[in-house]
């Protein structure tokens, strides 16, 4: 079941399996320029990992979720601005989703989340932005403003990547941009092809792209096939291809023959071969040759071995120019159409016309012209060559790949197989379609970034009539550390960084096999990923992970032991000669046989091991047994020789010391253990990074060994274990025959290191180790002048030492040599040298933005009375559009500059003294000395009361304390405040400082502080303990606020894991109190079923569950043990309460069950976590009943329901809708689900309170909850089902509908505390015994009102005033506050202050009870009344389109005619959404969703009524409740 506020999802129809984080990685074939250290943890959930620190120091299980396959464009996650400026990240849109993309390195996130946008920043580039441009400073502004500019530029010249990815830049209008991939992997390079995007969903057939596919099931890749076979454990969901027939599917895999195949074409190749036997198929390998410049037939032969090598069987093999004459003949049928033109439009400003739409000179030729011209074209002649094709789309789609892209280019060139008989060549755009349609493909498979371009692709099939292959995609694979461009790849091999295509630092198909990688541990790793489209950016660990699964069981165990420096140890026991041991191959597959070990009275052993053995110890010696220590001989720090003795009766291993070791006189061969590093040493490459910057010229590190001489027979590419050491693949075999450098020695064995997925450095030797660690790449802080200028100064005295030292010999030289580069950096960047005075030169100090602040903000209001006066004129939409544009620019601009959104009660900057540092000298005379006589006629005020003056006095002197502060503020421009002296030049008398303060809540700790250099300054020591956020100024911040304030909640240190407090427990105990009577009184009672729930009992429910598999978290480890099988954590439990229910229910006689659990769940939430709101485990209660009758059943549905209600109205004095969902938001294993609705007026959305679902016999006859029919004897019936259920969710809704600027405003029937009684009037001159007498009275009254059952308490506290404890207990929302001061004491009578209005009343103490309690119902009352008016106000009923979006933007819900069908909600939603407008979290507004059909309609609907949407033809069948939502 699902909780209240859950979303929908699409059915997944087989998504719930345990997948490791590996899983979840995506793929292609381009340069990688990204991160990822996510492998590193525990808890893996999607992608996300949240459990801080190394998995190896772990202790509690491994919990991960399952691959998630989500549209990103319809989570809801919203970019908050300030990462900008925080995490120098800004918003684009790939693929219509939405996503960060880091400015500096250029990476794109694969979720909007803060967790993943700050652990990249902090890993990469904190450390240099932080030292040279702090948080808040001018100088940051102006790094970020050009590094947004490069990095827009950057996306514009892009020439390595693929040719159809495109990101759009969302941040900034004035930003937008594209990416243009020009892939020299896959198609031809296209000289006229400039793709541009908007971001627009450019697909013109929904049911033909992955995207709009309902249902994704997770297929076999084994070698059983065909369809519905069997998922393998590690295998990722594939979805089905639309439309498939089995046995009738054809998909193609079509390399350009320009070079090597890398991993990515691996998964291209791979991924389609699974669908050929998934479908019992065929595949097509068909070389992609359109390109002349780029095709060469060696290449063809080795592409077409690495296809053998993968074991891939295509069943048909051709190349795109063997229907070259097929395409001219097209090419000009559309120039006869009219679909095709000539144009000698020079790229370049082609490229600038398609970005600015607008349309080329040529385009409207004649055909008679055109055809002209593609004659010259086609014969190569001189003005031919100048000429290309292009298709005749629409200049002014938003889709820039519909721009008239080039389909036709002159180049007079020889083909590999062709010759020169051809001089014009197809692009890959144009080419495709028509191969894939003749050649009989149904489904072409494509990465995620040719998206923009399937429209394109469907286009020139209508355009030339030919039949359409339906098209899927599935995502690129990026890698760490790594770059796939041939171009790249090619510098490699000819500088001699590497020894050739197949040398084990490449990523082509034969390096990585060469260094290990076993073709069923990369075709385990492809299967692993499934065809999701999420693109993600993963290290190499992760394939080497999966490498080690396959090789682990069958690589047989040896020993080595490092020739330098090892160690001798000496037996003093007799052994005879040629004595040996029998050990088995592996320890855990007997099948591999045996190994005999020869034993003597010397072995060898590594210095490390050497250095932990201890004398009078025993060591255990791997294979053999104990050997005691009797003495150890050193030479300096290095051991020389060991004694030892046989210990062999000694069974005791736990304790000790494990070594491997060697016999030393025959048993050994030479070796060298070659071990390689990342030939990038930078994870991710920078857009301006040339990759020749950061080649590792030392990624190769050999190391000589001894090895068991039983290792003589290895052949080449055998793979093996040496213990401790880790796996070995055999490069080139023991040669005892052949002797190197004419020296007589035998040829050693080549083994290269295979990486295992590990982090851990332990396992290599440490001469290893410690070139690795070397060999780290450590980022460099970028240089600007500035920076640089910064830098000089600063080094700059370091290097003049006043002592001739030898000790600072060292520091000095490296200080100097710093100094010289930062000098010679400077002078590149000014083009002058640096000089001291260079740094602190006041025109190096940015201006103030105040000008350019004030007038961006008349260029507003200009701009809005324009577009308001076009409005009224009634001006064409064509003609407002671009005003409006200009009007978002100039707002997005003056976010930029002065780093808040633009309101129309702006006020632009006044010269205040916090402004002008350089106010007169005479104002701040005058201020100090008005400051000095505030303060001493406060003093005054202070005393006057003290000693109890009379009011005349008092208000006399307050007023004159008033008209000082009024003169202040007139003569400095800001009201005085305590630290108000320090704003100003003049020194000042240092404000008293405040009484300590709670501690401060996590949430505030990145609240905002005084600004500037408070060296000479006093900085007001801020308590921080009232609200500081209004909740009409920033919602958002301001419930962070409150619920810390409040003590709500505490954060943890779990994403989406909170902390309840007793404070916000406390509600949720009143809510279970009153509910739990309630559904007792109806019969249920309470029970509890385990949270754990097995992964084939959760898959029993596959389609029901379907809504939360995206969201289960797994257990897969216990301590260090892996698990039989995943265990799931309960995300609704269902699937471990039917079972039992099954078994329970034999008869009729045996219903009704009604069970309720209150118990906490876990879903894996990816969107923003609230508290609250969106968390990933929350409390709540879930009942589950089972009746024999549908009548019963439905009746316990509308009860449950108006419990619901009930705890809303009644509780928490919130006013819901009752009502049903429609059928796209009902839960999706139920036929039918109510819910109860209420409103949050702050941000006019709806919230879902409590849901209780009519299952029908849904999962009886799944479960086979079943019993025999009374009526008919023999014969089975199902039994009819509810859910229901209702979360801590309940709390949010409290703060946001009754929360106000002060903090929390609690129902009196929910509050923990209902009274806090304080003392007041005590001070420093009251006697001990009145104080007592009156701390008395205040403990006599609680104890009345306790017994009255009313929840009171005293603050009594001496630590605290009485102001500061009216101001605590308002902000956590008590609804009463008792004052009884000396004066009441007199009277006998006590104060009451209503926390909802603050109203002030007097009452007699003898009265208390009675009128607490009848104050309580009042308070409980208003606050109901108060809501449900917001409520109503703000609740329209209509039947007009134009009325409903009006509303709908005035934060109205909005009860409209509803024809209840699915796609019209679809469309509701979608066109009502804002993209002009950002919400409070950045994103645009989104559209208006189905909350509800209420249960009591407003009005029949009357005949022929039309659905609300325009564009709807159906007939409304009742009225729905509309609006923004969570």
């Amino acid at each position: 079941m699902e909780p209240d506020g859950a979303k929908k999802r699409p059915l997944l129809s087989n998504s719930i399996e345990s997948k490791t984080l590996m899983e979840t990685e995506n793929a292609d074939c381009n340069d990688n320029l990204a991160e990822n250290d996510e492998d590193k943890y525990e808890v893996e959930v999607l992608g996300e990992q949240t459990i801080a620190g190394p998995s190896r120091n772990r202790k509690h299980p491994k919990i991960q979720s399952p691959q998630k396959n989500r549209d990103y464009s319809k989570v809801g996650r919203r970019f908050n601005p300030d990462w900008t400026e925080q995490f120098m990240v800004i918003e684009s849109i790939k693929d219509d989703i939405r996503k960060p993309l880091c400015v500096i390195c250029h990476k794109q996130f694969s979720q909007m989340k803060v967790y993943h946008v700050r652990r990249h920043y902090n890993s990469f580039h904190k450390e240099s932005i932080e030292n040279n441009f702090p948080l808040g400073s001018q100088a940051r502004k102006t790094e970020l403003s050009r590094l947004i500019e490069e990095c827009l530029k950057t996306l514009k010249e892009d020439e390595d990547n693929e040719k159809d990815g495109i990101i759009s830049i969302l941040t900034t209008p004035d930003l937008n941009a594209m990416r243009n991939y020009e892939d020299d992997d896959i198609g031809e390079s296209d000289d006229y092809e400039f793709p541009l995007s908007n971001g627009v969903n450019c697909n013109p057939t929904g049911e033909l792209t992955v995207q709009n596919l309902e249902e994704e099931k997770t297929k076999s890749s084994g070698p059983t096939g065909g369809k519905g076979a069997t998922s393998n454990k590690d295998e990722g969901k594939y979805f089905e291809l639309p439309g498939a027939v089995n046995g009738e599917v054809v998909v193609r895999f079509p390399p350009e023959a320009s070079g090597y195949l890398h991993i990515g074409h691996a998964k291209a190749a791979l991924l389609n071969a699974h669908y050929q036997r998934m479908y019992n198929g065929k595949l097509v390998f068909r070389f992609d040759d359109t390109n002349p410049e780029k095709e060469k037939e060696s290449f063809e032969k080795i592409i077409e071995g690495d296809v053998d090598l993968l074991e891939i069987k295509p069943d048909i093999c051709s190349c795109t120019s063997d229907h070259f004459d097929l395409m001219l003949t097209k090419a000009e049928e559309m120039i006869r159409n009219g679909r095709a033109y000539v144009d000698d439009t020079p790229p370049e400003q082609m490229k600038m016309e398609r970005e600015q739409k607008i349309e080329s000179k040529n385009r409207a030729n004649s055909v008679e012209k055109n055809l002209e011209l593609w004659k010259e074209m086609v014969a190569g002649s001189t003005i031919g060559q100048t000429y290309c094709l292009r298709a005749k789309i629409d200049m002014q789609s938003d889709n820039g790949c519909l721009r008239d892209p080039t389909i036709y280019r002159c180049k007079p060139q020889e083909h590999p197989k062709t010759g020169f008989r051809y001089k014009v060549y197809p692009t890959y755009d144009f080419a495709c379609p028509i191969v894939d349609s003749i050649e009989g493909v149904t489904h072409s498979l494509r990465t995620s970034e040719y998206m923009d371009r399937d429209v394109q692709y469907y286009w020139f099939c209508d355009a030339m009539q030919i039949r359409k292959p339906l098209i899927a995609s599935y995502s690129r694979l990026n890698l760490m550390n790594t770059v796939l461009s041939k171009r790249k790849l090619t510098f490699f091999v000819q500088e001699g960084i590497v020894d050739g295509w197949d040398d084990p630092r490449m990523p082509t198909v034969r390096g990585i096999l060469r260094r290990g990688l076993t073709v069923e541990g990369l075709k385990q790793f492809i299967a692993s990923q499934g065809s999701s489209k999420s693109v993600v950016v993963m290290e190499w660990d992760k394939i080497w992970s999966f490498n080690r699964k396959v090789i682990d069981p069958i690589a047989p165990r040896y020993s080595a032991v490092e020739t330098a420096d090892s160690v001798t140890v000496i037996i003093s026991d007799t052994i005879s000669s040629n004595q040996s041991l029998t050990v088995p191959m592996h320890p855990k597959n007997p099948q591999l046989g045996q190994r005999s070990i020869p034993i003597g009275n010397q072995i060898v052993i590594d210095q490390t091991d050497a250095q932990l053995i201890q004398p009078n110890t025993s060591v255990t010696f791997i294979n053999w047994g104990n050997l005691k220590i009797t003495n150890i001989q050193k030479e300096g720090d290095k051991v020389v020789n060991i004694d030892a003795k046989l210990d062999l009766d000694n069974k005791d291993f736990k304790k000790t010391l494990k070594v491997t070791w060697l016999e030393k006189q025959s048993s050994t061969i030479p070796a060298m253990l070659i071990y390689y590093d990342h030939i990038i040493k930078k994870p991710v490459l920078g857009k301006d990074d040339d990759f020749k910057d950061y080649m590792n010229r030392d990624s190769k590190f050999v190391v000589r060994a001894l090895v068991d001489s039983s290792l003589d027979q290895l052949k080449k590419g055998q793979i093996i274990q040496i213990q401790r050491k880790g796996f070995f693949i055999c490069d080139e075999p023991y040669d005892a025959a052949s002797t190197i450098d004419f020296t007589g020695k035998p040829k050693p064995i080549y083994l290269i290191s295979i990486p295992d997925g590990s982090t851990d450095l332990n396992i290599f030797p440490k001469v290893v180790q410690e070139w690795r660690k070397a060999n780290a790449y450590v980022e460099e802080s970028k240089t600007k002048t500035s920076s640089t200028s910064a830098k000089v100064t600063s080094v700059a005295p370091k290097s003049k030492p006043t002592a001739d030292t030898s000790k600072l010999s060292n520091q000095i030289a490296q200080l100097t040599s710093q100094l010289s580069t930062l000098k010679l950096q400077y002078k590149q960047t000014t083009n002058k040298e640096w000089s001291p005075e260079q740094g602190t030169s006041p025109s190096n100090v940015a201006p103030s933005t105040d000008a350019l602040v004030s007038d961006l903000d008349a260029q507003i209001r200009k701009q809005g009375d324009l577009i308001r006066k076009m409005k009224s004129d009634k001006a064409a939409q064509s003609e407002v559009k671009p005003e409006v544009d200009k009007l978002l620019a100039l707002k997005a601009e003056f976010k930029k500059t002065a780093n808040v959104d633009w309101k129309p009660d702006f006020k632009p900057p006044s010269a205040s003294v916090d402004a002008v540092p350089n106010a007169t000298t005479s104002t701040s005379n005058d201020g100090s000395k008005l400051d000095a006589q505030i303060k001493e006629q406060g003093d005054l005020v202070r005393k006057l009361k003290a000693d109890k003056a009379d009011k005349s006095s008092i208000d006399s002197a307050v007023q004159q304390l008033l008209s000082l502060k009024s003169q202040f503020k007139a003569t400095t421009g800001i009201d005085w405040k305590p630290e108000s002296v320090a704003k100003q030049p003049a020194p000042a008398k240092k404000a008293p400082a405040p009484s300590k303060q709670p501690k401060e809540a996590k949430a505030n700790k990145h609240q905002p502080q005084p600004s500037g250099d408070s060296g000479n300054k006093l900085v007001k020591k801020q308590t921080r303990l009232g609200m500081e956020t209004k909740k009409s100024d920033n919602y958002s911040e301001w419930y962070t606020e409150v619920i810390t304030k409040a003590e709500m909640i505490e954060y943890y240190d779990v994403s989406g894991c909170y902390i309840l407090r007793p404070w916000s427990y406390a509600i949720w105990e009143q809510i279970q109190k009153f509910f739990d009577a309630k559904i007792k009184s109806i019969g249920v009672v309470n029970c509890y079923f385990p949270m754990f729930i097995s992964k084939s009992a959760l898959e029993t429910e596959k389609t029901h569950i379907a809504d939360f598999a995206p969201e289960v978290a797994w257990v897969t480890k216990s301590g260090q043990s892996e698990l039989a099988e995943p265990i799931a954590i309960r995300p609704t439990s269902e699937t471990v309460m039917y079972p039992s229910y099954a078994k329970w229910v034999q008869s009729h006689r045996d219903l009704p069950i009604q069970l309720n659990q209150w118990c906490n769940v876990v879903r894996w939430e990816f969107k923003q976590p609230t508290p609250f709101l969106r968390t990933r485990e929350f409390l709540w209660q879930e009942g589950h009943s089972a009746f024999a009758t549908k009548e019963e059943t439905l009746k316990e549905v509308f009860q449950i329901l108006d419990y619901y209600a009930q705890i809303y109205e009644y509780l928490l004095a919130i006013p819901v809708v009752k009502g049903r969902k429609t059928e796209k938001e009902k839960f999706a294993g139920g036929d039918m689900t109510t819910t109860c609705e209420a409103y949050v007026d702050v941000n006019g959305r709806g919230i879902q309170g409590g849901t209780s679902h009519y299952l029908g016999q849904n999962f009886s006859k799944m479960f086979d909850l079943s019993f025999e029919d009374p009526d008919k004897l023999g014969e089975k019936r199902y039994a009819y089902q509810t859910s229901w259920g209702l979360s801590t969710r309940t709390i949010g809704a409290v703060i946001m509908i009754h929360g106000d600027d002060k903090g929390l405003v609690l129902p009196p029937r929910v509050a923990a505390l209902q009274v806090v009684i304080v003392p007041c009037g005590i001070t420093a001159n009251t006697v001990e015994a009145e104080k007592k007498e009156l701390v008395d009275l205040c403990h006599q009254l609680a104890s009345t009102l306790k017994q009255a059952e009313i929840r009171v308490r005293v603050d009594d506290s001496e630590q605290h005033s009485p102001g500061w404890k009216f101001n605590h207990w308002e902000l956590k929302g008590v609804p009463i506050r008792v004052e009884i001061g000396p004066k009441d004491l007199s009277k006998n009578e006590f104060v009451t202050v209503r926390r909802d209005s603050g109203a002030k009343e007097s009452h007699k103490i003898t009265e208390s009870a009675n009128v607490i309690k009848s104050l309580l119902e009042s308070i409980q009352q208003s606050m109901f009344e108060r809501a449900k008016q917001i409520r109503d106000d703000r609740m329209i009923e209509t039947d007009s389109w134009e009325t409903f979006l009006q509303k709908l933007d005035c934060k109205f819900i909005i009860l409209s005619p509803f024809c209840g069908e699915p796609e019209c909600e679809d469309q509701i939603k979608k066109d009502s959404q804002k993209d002009d407008s950002i919400d409070a979290s950045g994103g645009p507004l989104m559209g208006a969703k189905s909350l509800c059909i209420p249960l009591e309609q407003p009005k029949p609907i009357a005949d022929g009524t039309k659905c609300i949407h325009p564009n709807c033809s159906r007939t409304a069948k009742f009225y729905t409740l509309f609006g923004r939502s969570y």
